[in-house]
């Protein structure tokens, strides 16, 4: 791997991310930044190699509360679920990684690597299958995707699973009739312990695309009761996620005896990385080469919202260990996205050095401040360390948060279970960022601040991800893909029909407009039905749903 000096990255590449401190009763807690799509096309240059970008990282107790951590990493921002023939795949040509430092030095102990390759079995036709796929090593399934992971420890490498199957796209109803059950058949144990899943899965992450970048705009002021659009309904991402035993993270080997054991405190982030040269020819590509870092993420919302454009490609090159040197201190103190919630709503934001950024963001929070057991690890602070660097921390002794359980808000909602004590699904990040960048995480550090009484209500209007694709109860817990079928272009007018909450359906016009009323929803057969909130605005919702 080609690692660059910090005299190569950019003289004044200043801020790895910015994660705030938030309280709510003794518990302190999010992260500071704006809003993108978590991680979607963050920079100039991944933003045009989109099989390499990574959009979402998480990192969790299983739900099960099995002595496990999930760790997930998600890959190619807006994926639209039709695709063919050539659908949306793994690339082979890229190193996907999942890092973990658990000694608090910034540098990763462990890494999980993994590595696909393609296989068609026909190359006589255009077909990705070439009749219904109904299980995952149908013969009808013409282009197939395998990996293998490989853990890199400080005792060397070894292959964790060689040739794994990677679940077909999901199509439609002739396609992938029995799609659930085929994606279930992809889950496969891990040497060792332990499982994973790598696969097309249904984005979980959930925002505003839309109006917060239309200037930081928030539909329905002040946030918190709906009225955003959530740009990522039918849009898939590639999953990977692992399953991994506590006791093959930490550091000594051991079980995690609670919040306060030294040994319980795991730093995560993620890679994606090309070979240094590429040499093309008729209809192939020859990768060869060293290794070169090209996407980075630990926290969300740090690279798109918190860094300039002329340092965001430098900071998906660098290690978290380089972050510090590199200048990282002067963005989280004076994160920019902070400033312009003063200019464009006038919200009395803190002024000066925000350490309650760095604490949380770059360091970790302290077990004083949150009043949790043990005075050296709480909540994500590795044990005796406060060496900052920019990465997403899980302390593994936080109790695990079933499916259907937790407070989105996470920590600053009163839930230590949740972000920024490592992400889960439901953290809604978005809002936790906007709170704290108006000072919420502040006044912790800072009683005597007076806190902008819209402060604790800023949000974008969009709260859970799509309801038509739950989490799974079980692993891999992200939603299952969007169909194809479904979806036969982009937009408000892709759908025949659309359906409001209260069970009403309406015809859709070629104008994207609503139609007439279908007093028979039985009529739309299979056509496919969406929640009026996907794509309408909450006006537009009222004015027609609210009227039958």
């Amino acid at each position: 791997m080609t690692r660059p000096t910090v005299g190569q990255v950019i003289a004044g590449l200043t801020a790895a991310i910015t994660l705030p401190l938030a309280s709510f009763s003794m518990m302190l807690a999010p992260e500071a930044q704006l809003a993108d799509a978590s991680s979607h096309r963050e920079a100039p240059m991944i933003s045009d190699d989109p099989a390499a970008d990574g959009t979402d990282v998480y990192a969790f107790t299983s739900p099960e509360n099995n002595g496990t951590v999930t760790l997930i990493y998600n890959t190619w921002p807006f994926e639209d679920p039709f695709g063919g023939p050539n659908f949306f795949r793994f690339d082979p040509n890229v190193l996907y990684s999942i890092k973990i430092d658990n000694n608090g030095d910034n540098v990763q102990d462990i890494s999980y690597d993994l590595r696909f390759r393609t296989e068609i079995r026909n190359r006589g036709t255009f077909l990705y299958n070439t009749g219904p796929v109904t299980s995952i090593d149908d013969p009808d399934l013409n282009v197939r995707q395998f990996y293998t992971v490989t853990r890199v420890d400080s005792t060397g490498s070894r292959e964790l699973i060689k040739d794994a199957p990677v679940p077909p796209v999901n199509i439609g109803p002739k396609s992938t009739p029995n799609y659930a059950q085929v994606a279930a058949q992809a889950i496969k144990p891990l040497q060792g312990g332990g499982q994973v899943y790598a696969g097309q899965r249904a984005d979980p992450f959930f925002v505003d695309v839309a109006s917060l970048f239309d200037l930081l705009t928030i539909r329905q002021l002040p946030g918190n009761k709906g009225g955003g659009v959530n740009a990522l309904n039918g849009k898939n991402v590639q999953t990977i996620a692992l399953q991994v035993p506590i006791t093959q993270l930490t550091a000594d080997g051991q079980p995690v005896s609670g919040l306060g054991s030294p040994n319980a405190v795991a730093g995560v982030w993620a890679t994606s990385s090309r070979q240094k040269t590429a040499v093309l020819s008729a209809g192939s590509v020859a990768n060869t080469g060293e290794w070169v870092q090209i996407s980075r993420l630990g926290n969300p919302l740090v690279n798109e919202a918190v860094l300039p454009l002329k340092i965001k490609d430098a900071f998906n090159a660098i290690s978290p260990d380089m972050d510090v040197a590199a200048g990282a201190l002067p963005l989280v103190q004076n994160p920019e996205p902070a400033r312009l919630l003063n200019a464009l709503y006038g919200i009395k934001v803190p002024t000066g050095e925000r350490d309650d950024l760095v604490a949380v963001f770059l360091t970790g929070v302290p077990g004083a401040l949150l009043g949790l057991p043990g005075a050296t690890a709480p909540m994500n602070v590795p044990a005796g360390k406060a060496t900052a660097s920019e990465m997403l921390r899980l302390n593994m002794g936080t109790p695990s948060t079933p499916i259907g359980e937790g407070n989105r808000m996470g920590v600053i909602g009163g839930d230590v279970r949740g972000f920024p004590n490592g992400r889960r699904l439901i953290d809604d990040v978005t809002d936790i960022a906007l709170q704290a960048l108006a000072g919420v995480t502040y006044k912790v550090v800072h009683p005597e601040f007076e806190l902008d009484p819209l402060a604790s209500q800023l949000g974008d209007g969009v709260d859970t991800p799509d309801p038509a694709v739950p989490l799974t109860s079980g692993f891999p817990y992200v939603g299952l893909p969007f169909r194809g079928y479904d979806f036969p272009q982009t937009g408000l007018g892709a759908f025949p029909y659309i359906r409001c909450a209260s069970g009403q359906v309406y015809r859709l016009n070629g104008d994207n407009s609503i139609g007439t009323y279908v007093p028979d929803p039985e009529t739309v057969g299979t056509s496919p039905l969406l929640q009026a909130s996907n794509f309408v605005s909450a006006d537009a919702i009222r004015g027609i749903c609210g009227s039958k």
